[in-house]
């Protein structure tokens, strides 16, 4: 078997959710309170532009008072001893990786902080509310700033990037996600069929576990820093 030089994980809801962030689609969890038709979709913003700007502003007053678990602290360092290329993809929209010192990172789904301007198209840092309709810090002109989030039936960012490092990676780690929301579900079959070795960790096993050449299952606290030692130790 070669040695792994070029590294791609993909990162979902279950390792930020022993943070304390709510995930996607556990019962109980953050959208069982509001249909995503509601909140997360064009046309829910369009419709009530204040019920969704409200639903954001809560979320990202929410995220700034966790903190990253053992599974980010863990991911960052392999981030930073890792000499090989290495590629984070999250569909997670918290700062949790930047805040435990991941570098090579890339938010396909956008951040919670962040606000895009939708006059002059420019994403600002944004920590504050939105639901007030403030000015962009840009171009100065209020009512135009939208949460900087991939919303159902928008377009993932940076998706060539995101190709051409599953097409050149030897190994895909999956860390915590469904296997349910394409593209990001079809990324192990990219890699596969690129020639990269596979590996699961979640918490149980994902709809498209079958797709992986190993799985562990259990909680991203304790498989991820375990993982990334043998991978360091290798």
């Amino acid at each position: 078997m070669s040695p792994i030089q070029n590294i791609v994980i993909l990162t979902g809801a279950g390792v930020s959710a022993e943070s304390g962030i709510d995930t996607f689609r556990d019962a109980g969890g953050l959208w069982e309170q509001h249909r995503v038709e509601d909140v997360a979709t064009p046309e829910a913003f369009a419709r009530d532009p204040d019920l969704v700007l409200r639903f954001y502003d809560m979320r990202r007053e929410a995220i700034q008072t966790k903190e990253p678990n053992a599974a980010h602290r863990a991911l960052a360092r392999l981030d930073a001893e890792w000499p090989g290329e290495l590629l984070i993809i999250t569909q997670n929209v918290d700062d949790l990786h930047e805040r435990a010192g991941a570098k090579r990172l890339l938010h396909m789904h956008g951040e919670h902080l962040n606000a895009w301007c939708t006059g002059c198209d420019v994403r600002s840092l944004w920590t504050g509310p939105l639901l007030d309709r403030p000015a962009c810090s840009a171009c100065g002109v209020a009512g135009h700033l939208r949460p900087d989030i991939v919303w159902f039936g928008e377009m993932p960012y940076r998706m060539d990037e995101i190709y051409h490092a599953l097409n050149r990676a030897d190994l895909f780690v999956s860390i915590g996600t469904s296997g349910a929301v394409y593209p990001a579900a079809g990324f192990v079959r990219e890699a596969r069929a690129a020639g990269a070795r596979t590996l699961e960790l979640n918490m149980e096993p994902s709809q498209g576990s079958y797709w992986f050449d190993e799985a562990r299952h259990g909680p991203a606290t304790a498989l991820v820093p375990a993982w990334v030692e043998e991978v360091l130790e290798q």
